[in-house]
């Protein structure tokens, strides 16, 4: 049975006693960047792979970068400090980490003092690719977030508060979740996870320029459908191309792969889960438990 607990300002301790000050930067003001890795066991290998973890935290590195914190540890280091939290813990099952950098202390939200670091894995099973739980949506009255007032290309914690606006909004009618369209009405992407649809065999996601994070499991889509022989654009999406998509997913390290099987009362394809969906779904977690040796280095081994 793995133990709960947490990598806290260097030390290894229980999550009730990782503690920040009321006053701090991160508790008034979300002052933070942060990267959400899924770690994956493999039962054949008897081993955890944690998946694609060097581009999460290169995309960490750039969050630090654009809203000058510096990062507190080498990439090296924290990899060092992600197999001993983990291997302290004693998981022999799928998790989730959360690997944030914030500031605390008596600062100001403008501060630009060496931040800190945690690092705290829980259990995660992952989704079951053969019997994928589809999902309902509506395209959300708020509009996505952009890169001249808060850029999503910046994955920290006070951006997060423009899906909860969008996600209260869907659950207060109905839906499971919201889509977004950005100021210019296109297609964005879901609140946390990207989004793809499927029209006449061809798989489309809006582009980097469509006000969307640079979602690494977007990209593992992607090179996936490509390595799959499966036709992909990557460019900006109508809102009414939703509405006609033969299929519909969401993508992202939380949502894994996650069908929307209606958008607006409106059944996507047949309402279930779609055949390229499905596809990816499974060439997904095979990839992820290191399963695939197209892309053994997506694949980062604890033990």
């Amino acid at each position: 049975m793995a133990e709960r607990l947490i990598w806290f300002k260097g030390e290894i301790t229980s999550p009730e006693n990782a503690k920040v000050m009321a006053l701090s930067p991160t508790a008034q003001f979300g002052l933070n960047v942060f990267e959400g890795v899924r770690g994956y066991w493999n039962r054949e290998l008897e081993q955890m792979f944690v998946f694609r973890l060097r581009d999460h935290l290169h995309r960490l590195q750039q969050s630090c970068k654009l809203i000058a914190l510096e990062m507190p540890y080498s990439i090296e280091q924290i990899e060092q400090f992600i197999r001993e939290i983990i291997g302290v813990s004693g998981y022999r099952e799928d998790v989730a980490l959360r690997i944030t950098v914030f500031v605390d202390g008596e600062d100001t939200w403008s501060s630009v003092r060496k931040p800190e670091l945690f690092i705290a894995p829980i259990s995660k099973p992952r989704k079951d690719a053969a019997n994928l739980p589809t999902q309902t949506a509506t395209v959300s009255s708020w509009r996505r977030i952009d890169d001249v007032s808060f850029p999503p290309r910046v994955k920290c914690g006070a951006n997060y508060i423009n899906g909860r606006y969008a996600h209260l909004d869907a659950r207060r009618k109905g839906f499971d979740l919201p889509i977004f369209l950005n100021a210019e009405n296109k297609v964005s992407e879901g609140a946390g996870a990207c989004i793809a649809i499927v029209r006449n065999g061809t798989l489309i996601t809006p582009d980097t320029s469509s006000d969307i994070l640079e979602s690494i499991t977007r990209d593992t889509i992607l090179r996936l459908s490509r390595a799959m022989g499966i036709s992909c654009e990557e460019r900006r999406v109508d809102r009414t191309e939703l509405l006609i998509a033969n299929e519909v997913f969401l993508c992202g390290t939380a949502a894994e792969v996650t069908p929307i099987s209606s958008i607006d009362h409106v059944a996507i394809g047949d309402g279930g889960v779609g055949r390229l969906t499905a596809m990816l779904a499974a060439e997904y977690f095979r990839a992820a438990s290191h399963q695939n040796p197209e892309f053994p280095d997506w694949t980062f081994p604890i033990y």
